[in-house]
């Protein structure tokens, strides 16, 4: 048993009235020494499930990704004039809406955004549809290349997806522990606005309740991150919704004190509806993986449907939000005009491609 654990167990599992939060240094120890196994599993699962019960605080969410940037993997800086957007997005998938990421994605990256996605195969305690399925059906697999490799599909495509069961196992047990307490434990929450990105980024994350937004904002400004995006989007997804209007905070550089250069961040509230842009208040439901990728096949060859509403919808914010576009309207159209002219389908082409070259040489006889 770890003496050191036990002192944040106590901290974060001694009730309502006396329990108190961990210091931004504190939350640092406790998670790499759940990541590395120092603690018990005794220690780790109920430091898990009573962190849960109390809720996490932005301090503590920056000392988790303290832990996370000390023992993870990151990806170095590329050559490029605009700032990589990282999304982050659930991953323990989707299980009732159609998710659109891929294609946003792929659009942005075909406009030259370069884009940054992180996720695993399907996770506690949904075991929704992941990242990683929906690639591997559109003909492009992350899960076979090593960190090096991905590292030169973001520098030729502008689009990369770490792969954590292979680019960061240390987090393989912590999904062991998330599947027998059958909750989503703070990991969760922070792994929305993990950055494995070395060079400036925009943190573009989704959530699902009020509270989250404010923890993020603290946790990010505490980590120096002042350009960042929320959005209470589709199963807590980077998705903007079509069926509601879209809630989306929009983090920005400010100033507390000029005369000494002190950095905040502040968040302004944006509120978007798509029919203010004649598109339908209809979010697609997800039917199979397989009838999905076929829909999605259909809107990268430019036919239109309820999915491809959803692709203009979410294609229009993120270029207008990565400075592509001048506003929502002009957004939209161009992202309609990216998709209509082939240049999606030839950025997945391209990134299949490449990732099935790596891929053979790797299994290659020396």
């Amino acid at each position: 048993m770890s003496s050191k654990f036990r002192e944040f167990l106590k901290k974060v599992g001694s009730g309502n009235h006396t329990s108190v939060p961990l210091t931004r240094a504190e939350a640092a120890t406790a998670t790499k020494m759940m990541l590395l196994e120092e603690a018990t599993p005794v220690q780790i699962g109920a430091f898990m499930i009573a962190h849960r019960i109390r809720r996490p605080t932005g301090e503590e969410l920056a000392g988790m990704l303290d832990a996370y940037d000390e023992l993870g993997p990151k990806l170095k800086p590329i050559a490029s004039q605009r700032q990589v957007i990282v999304l982050g997005i659930p991953y323990d998938g989707r299980t009732r809406t159609a998710p659109i990421s891929p294609i946003t994605v792929l659009l942005l990256a075909a406009a030259g955004q370069p884009v940054v996605i992180h996720g695993g195969n399907r996770l506690p305690t949904k075991y929704g549809l992941p990242l990683v399925e929906i690639w591997q059906g559109l003909g492009v697999d992350w899960t076979q290349i090593s960190l090096e490799m991905t590292q030169q599909v973001f520098e030729q495509t502008n689009l990369a997806l770490i792969y954590t069961p292979k680019h960061f196992p240390l987090t393989n047990s912590i999904w062991e522990y998330r599947d027998q307490l059958g909750k989503r434990p703070p990991f969760a929450t922070m792994e929305l606005i993990w950055n494995p990105y070395a060079g400036d980024a925009h943190i573009i994350s989704g959530f699902v309740h009020p509270p989250t937004e404010g923890m993020f904002q603290t946790a990010l400004e505490l980590k120096g991150i002042t350009k960042f995006t929320t959005i209470k989007g589709l199963e807590g997804s980077c998705d903007l919704p079509r069926d509601r209007t879209a809630i989306i905070g929009l983090g920005s550089k400010s100033f507390d004190d000029e005369s000494v250069g002190l950095e905040s961040a502040t968040l302004e509230r944006l509120l978007l509806a798509p029919r203010e842009y004649n598109l339908t208040m209809h979010d697609v439901p997800l039917k199979t993986a397989e009838e999905l990728i076929l829909e999605m096949k259909a809107t990268l060859a430019g036919k239109s449907s309820e999915l491809m509403q959803s692709a203009l919808w979410n294609g229009g914010f993120y270029l207008w939000r990565s400075g592509l576009c001048q506003d929502m309207k002009s957004g939209i159209a161009k992202a309609e005009e990216i998709l209509c002219s082939g240049a999606v389908s030839k950025k997945l082409e391209d990134v299949s491609r490449l990732i099935t070259t790596l891929s053979q040489n790797i299994f290659q006889p020396a």
